[in-house]
């Protein structure tokens, strides 16, 4: 049987040569020894050789209910046997369902929804509605900050690495952010100094929107401390400038919150969203309240976005985190897990800094100078991944460990993956 299943897949070699022949060479892979990934149930992925992996990356925050999550899963089938698609021309009942249902679970008085396909086209139409809500024009977002692979997204990113296209938008301005590099966290002084930064731009009265994570994610796992998101809230309010709170990656559930800005108390004027909310199924929007919702009259659409198939299965994934208690599992369990990660870096110099909220958690792996060090991500990668874990790398230095694991492990997985990651560390010594 195992032979059977193995001859039903080209294997990772006959991936690669396929990608390197018919893919557009921008995109990269995790590994020196990629596996083919086959299946995936629940918090488990396999390979084309029946190898099992633990996953602790989710297609970066994306599979938080787990893989092929069969009650999940029931509701897109019955969907797909009854009505695929239709467009939004037409009426159909899934999408006004499920922009009910996020009406009542989003923070404070935000209301009103415009669906779309990924994170990047719902940071684009938040742009678009908080220019057409102020008749201002410009955008301003912080360092280590990533908006998504569309060129307004470019330009609001600040990542280098991430920012491509060398002509980006001028509008568009990137300030400092509450993170002190010399520090490897946030710091008071670092947030005096981005708030200043902040303020100057918006004083020039023609800004917009002013967007940002509540936690950095590609940035490094940097959580934006809930003071400075305060006073965020204030000087935008202050200079009617719309605060763009970008949860594509921490939305629902996985900092321990249903979205993280919640922590701080903070309600944004609009908010994004993605990943989870499809868990797997394409989907993604942005919401605002109907004071700001209601500037956006002019004729727009999203041929695939808000589809009968994606919007039913949304409505299952937020029945799911209800039930289970999603957000609550990502604390108690990210509170093991960062417990866990605290531990090795207290005995293990190469691991410079532990950072994160609930299950969105990462390890600044430096050298033994204590200069950042990308290869040695790369080295605690590939062993885990030989040893049954998945995780995944971020920052500007490509040198942090990403633990973003679907929101249905145990606490026997935190174990194991605390345990495989000691290993992998240990490796890096001496």
């Amino acid at each position: 049987m195992v032979d059977e299943t193995r001859a039903r897949y080209l294997g990772p070699a006959g991936v690669l040569e396929k990608k390197r022949k018919y893919l557009v060479p921008c995109s990269y892979h995790f590994y020196a020894k990629p596996p083919q990934l086959v299946r995936g149930e629940m918090q488990y992925l396999w390979d084309s050789e029946g190898k099992r992996y633990l996953d602790f990356f989710a297609g970066v925050s994306v599979m938080a209910c787990g893989h092929s999550n069969p009650t999940i899963l029931e509701a897109t089938i019955r969907q797909l046997r009854e009505l695929q698609h239709a467009t939004t021309i037409y009426l159909t009942q899934p999408i006004v369902d499920l922009a009910e249902r996020l009406a009542s679970v989003l923070p404070g008085d935000i209301e009103r929804s415009f669906f779309c396909n990924s994170g990047s086209e719902a940071n684009e139409g938040a742009f678009l509605l908080a220019r057409l809500h102020t008749g201002r024009h410009r955008v301003v977002s912080l360092e280590r900050g990533l908006h998504g692979r569309t060129y307004l997204g470019m330009s609001a990113t600040g990542l280098p690495m991430w920012r491509t296209d060398p002509r980006l938008d001028p509008a568009f301005a990137v300030v400092p952010g509450p993170f002190d590099a010399a520090l490897r966290r946030t710091s008071p002084e670092a947030e005096a100094r981005s708030l200043a930064a902040v303020e100057r731009e918006l004083a020039s009265g023609d800004v917009a929107a002013f967007i940002a994570e509540p936690i950095q994610g590609n940035g490094g796992i940097v959580v934006l401390p809930d003071d400075y998101l305060r006073a965020l809230r204030a000087l935008t309010e202050a200079r009617g400038v719309m605060l763009i709170a970008d949860e594509v990656q921490t939305g629902f559930g996985r900092t321990g919150t249903l979205f993280a800005c919640e922590r701080a108390g903070v309600v944004p004027d609009i908010i994004t969203m993605a990943k989870a909310l499809g868990n797997g199924i394409p989907i993604a929007a942005y919401a605002a309240p109907d004071r700001i919702a209601s500037s956006f009259t002019r004729p727009s659409a999203s041929t695939l976005g808000g589809n009968p198939v994606s919007c039913a299965t949304a409505l299952a994934v937020l029945d799911y985190i209800e039930s289970e208690d999603l957000p609550g599992r990502a604390a108690r369990l990210g509170e093991r897990l960062e417990a866990g990660l605290r531990d090795i870096a207290s005995r293990r110099p190469r691991v410079a800094v532990v950072r994160g909220r609930g299950l969105m958690l990462g390890a600044e792996l430096v050298d033994a100078d204590g200069e950042s060090d990308p290869a040695a991500a790369d080295a605690v990668l590939e062993f885990a991944k030989d040893s049954g874990l998945l995780v995944g790398k971020n920052g500007p230095d490509r040198n942090v460990l990403a633990l973003q694991p679907p929101l249905v492990i145990d606490e026997a997985d935190v174990d194991l993956a605390i345990g495989i990651l000691d290993a992998a560390i240990a490796r890096l010594e001496p």
